[in-house]
């Protein structure tokens, strides 16, 4: 029955080894719950349906914003609504202030959390509604068929299966070179932005390095990039609660009317936030112009593999990808 939830047991543990012991105890049977604003969409419409929830909102240790050691920490259960405003962030990393005021709506951004955003599975329909699909443990994609709709699919590294990352966060987080700090039972571990995000060709059944029993505690920035210049810019079918066609993340450092260093990453155009180190090869030692610009919108979408009705998604990268430069202008 659609809109009815299966049955559950919900655990509300408000410590952080409480929630790791019981991560551990249930393993693949346990579902992480945090803002909900995914998991009850899942819940609701009966695709997922796991036998224990473990409510983590009731951890204080995993909410706010600091300074810690070279860089900042942001506890995964801080809100993308605290992240957008708080000043250590408007004032350091205003990027990811833009990129988690783009997420949703406000009402969503007030309860949805960092950790949630980077952690949330793909919006490919066929799969959300049910379909036996690769990533569902099936053996077909049913988004890259002949008659498929797949004008939000992927450009990018298809294999098997051609869904797109739908957070608006990780290519920020990505351009800012972030560390995702992940717990079980077992360990502590700190893993790069880079080798967080894993495609169809590791693991098709999830968009994460997060295995049952890990549990992700918070994103480290480094200061590296703290007060650069920074852009994200996002473009969806409409301004509220639509997630990305394609999005755009930037941090660079100018000197001298210079370009000394510059990360650039899309998102929605492949499985994992996708960075453009081709283009940013191209800028590094250059003054930005509009020579460049052109340059960059001809090397930013090069190797992409449209699918049937994404086409457009092309000339949208590549533009997005020429407005972060020309903001270093």
């Amino acid at each position: 029955m659609s809109d009815v939830m299966h049955n559950f047991e919900m655990y509300q543990p408000d410590n952080v080894d409480e929630a790791i012991n019981l991560l551990s105890d249930f393993k693949k049977d346990a579902w992480v719950i945090a803002g909900g604003k995914d998991s009850l969409d899942w819940f609701k419409d009966r695709v997922k349906t796991p036998k224990v929830v473990v409510d983590i909102s009731g951890i204080t240790d995993m909410v706010g914003v600091k300074k810690q050691g070279d860089g900042f920490y942001i506890g995964s259960m801080t809100t993308l609504t605290d992240i957008e405003n708080h000043p250590l962030i408007t004032s350091n990393f205003p990027g990811l202030a833009m990129a988690a005021g783009k997420v949703a709506s406000p009402q969503i951004r007030n309860v949805g959390t960092i950790g949630g955003n980077v952690c949330q599975d793909t919006r490919c329909h066929y799969y959300r509604d049910g379909f036996p699909c690769y990533r569902a443990g099936g053996n077909t994609c049913y988004a890259n068929t002949p008659t498929a709709m797949n004008r939000e699919h992927t450009l990018f590294e298809a294999s098997r299966c051609v869904a797109v990352t739908p957070s608006d966060t990780a290519p920020m987080l990505l351009a800012l070179e972030a560390s995702f700090v992940i717990r079980n039972k077992k360990k502590e571990r700190v893993v790069k932005a880079e080798d967080f995000f894993i495609g169809p060709e590791i693991d098709i059944t999830r968009m994460t390095v997060l295995e049952p029993g890990d549990l992700l505690l918070g994103i480290q920035i480094p200061n590296k990039w703290a007060g650069s210049k920074q852009y994200f810019e996002k473009v969806a079918d409409r301004n509220v609660w639509d997630f990305a066609l394609v999005n755009v993340a930037m941090a660079s450092r100018v000197s001298g009317g210079t370009i000394s260093d510059i990360r650039i990453a899309c998102g929605a155009v492949q499985c994992t936030p996708r960075r453009l180190i081709e283009v940013e090869d191209l800028l590094k030692g250059e003054s930005p112009s509009s020579e460049m610009e052109d340059l960059v919108a001809r090397v930013a979408a090069s190797g992409s593999k449209p699918l049937n009705y994404n086409h457009f998604k092309i000339p949208l990268m590549e533009n997005l990808a020429k407005r972060s430069v020309r903001s270093l202008a």
